[in-house]
């Protein structure tokens, strides 16, 4: 038997699976360095083209911060001081504002933020919950790329300099994460992120894990962000499985960005070699599985690998539910399956609010049978937006491993979409 770490909640789950039927794919693992912070000051110095930071502020500017939310396992308790460590004696810490780029998520309470960033931030800068719904907190910029509606946050726009702050990885509709998205969709406004997100540009075969260039959701997040004034200098970071920085790239959003995506493609892309029966995977761990909406993208990092009909089991601990905040929850249960669900979304698309997670998961689940090991998610309201529950992984892979015949066998992604499988 091979005994299994899977990423679950802050704590991890273990399991054993037979070792001859079972195929364990991670990312490749770079420690990192003892001192993580020379990797942000050496991106924030000498970026990937241009001047570093510090020449492209005028003292007396006023600055704006993006920063991932809490869903994310950005290490913002050291790239938020390094970028301000960077700005010390130019710009007055009160000329600064930290907006988090919630997208349509919900807002951090005071007390994430100050775990997020640190005491000394919290206390010392502005911070702001963006917020999508919010019409007075934004400005309308015109219609840019492929006819998208542009509102984005009135802080953003009114800085004099604007500097993102991300992570990068694969992304299961967007190619990868990080870079322009931390302007579109992590400060936009609701119809804008509708838009980028659509039926359409999601149905799209290209939207997908790894494809930036050519794909219709990547394309127009690119459009937006350069027809609006863009980024003034942007600083992503690539995590190992620690989730600590082996990584880090300074420079113009879209150069940077083309650079931090090919490291993660090297760390969190991996080839095997045949279709599963059965792929077992996870949300990430805290802080990416505090939700089901959130874990949408295990499932679909899985889906990449099981054959059709197959099984897939996604672990994720769900702690803020599916959240119960917006319309994900209701949307999921409108429809009498996930068939009929999809079957909605493409023929009313406009009709159908938070449709990305929930089309991105209807598929999912028309592909393959999927059930979830949550712990604060009930087997009834799982079976309303179509899932099943089991509190023994071991014992559902075995049943469906039984049930598929004596050659199946299971693919292991303990990681989640911190590692997305391809065949080769």
């Amino acid at each position: 038997m091979t005994r299994i770490s899977l990423s679950y909640g802050r704590d991890g789950l273990d399991i054993e699976l037979p070792t001859e039927r079972t195929q364990v794919v991670e990312p490749s693992f770079t420690p990192a360095p003892a001192d993580q912070g020379a990797l942000l000051r050496d991106a924030l110095q000498r970026p990937v083209s241009g001047p570093p930071l510090r020449e492209l502020v005028r003292p007396g500017a006023t600055v704006a911060i993006s920063m991932c939310d809490g869903t994310r396992p950005q290490p913002r308790h050291l790239v938020i001081p390094a970028v301000l460590e960077a700005l010390e004696g130019v710009v007055r810490r009160e000329d600064v504002v930290i907006l988090v780029a919630t997208g349509t998520h919900r807002g951090n309470t005071p007390e994430e933020i100050r775990e997020m960033v640190g005491d000394e931030v919290a206390d010392s800068v502005t911070i702001i919950n963006h917020d999508a719904r919010d019409d007075s907190s934004l400005v309308y910029l015109g219609r840019h790329g492929d006819d998208v509606p542009v509102w984005l946050n009135k802080h953003w726009v009114e800085a004099d300099v604007r500097i993102t702050t991300g992570f990068v990885e694969p992304h299961f509709f967007a190619g990868f994460s990080g870079g322009p998205k931390l302007v579109a969709p992590g400060l936009a406004g609701l119809e804008t992120v509708l838009t980028l997100h659509d039926a359409r540009r999601i149905g799209d075969e290209r939207a997908t894990w790894g494809i930036c260039e050519g794909n219709p959701v990547h394309d127009d997040v690119r459009a937006v962000v350069d027809a609006v004034g863009g980024v003034d200098f942007a600083l992503d970071v690539v995590l190992n499985r620690e989730q600590a920085i082996v990584q880090a790239f300074g420079g113009p959003v879209l150069a940077m960005h083309a650079q931090a995506r090919e490291a993660a493609r090297r760390l969190a892309m991996a080839p095997v070699p045949e279709l599963f029966d059965v792929v077992v995977t996870t949300g990430s761990g805290y802080p990416l599985d505090q939700n089901l909406y959130q874990s949408v993208k295990g499932m679909s990092a899985a889906a990449t690998v099981v054959k059709p009909g197959g099984t897939i089991v996604c672990a994720a601990e769900c702690r803020d539910g599916f959240p119960d905040h917006g319309s994900y929850r209701e949307v999921l249960a409108s429809a009498a399956s996930p068939q009929a669900l999809l079957a909605d979304i493409r023929a009313r698309p406009e009709t159908v609010p938070d449709q990305w997670q929930v089309q991105v998961q209807a598929k999912v689940q028309s592909h393959a049978r999927v059930v979830m090991r949550t712990s604060f998610l009930s087997d009834a309201a799982l079976a309303t937006a179509h899932l099943e529950q089991t509190d023994d992984i071991e014992r559902t892979v075995r049943e469906a491993l039984a049930a598929a015949g004596p050659q199946a066998r299971v693919c292991v992604l303990p990681e989640g979409p911190q590692t997305i499988p391809y065949v080769a």
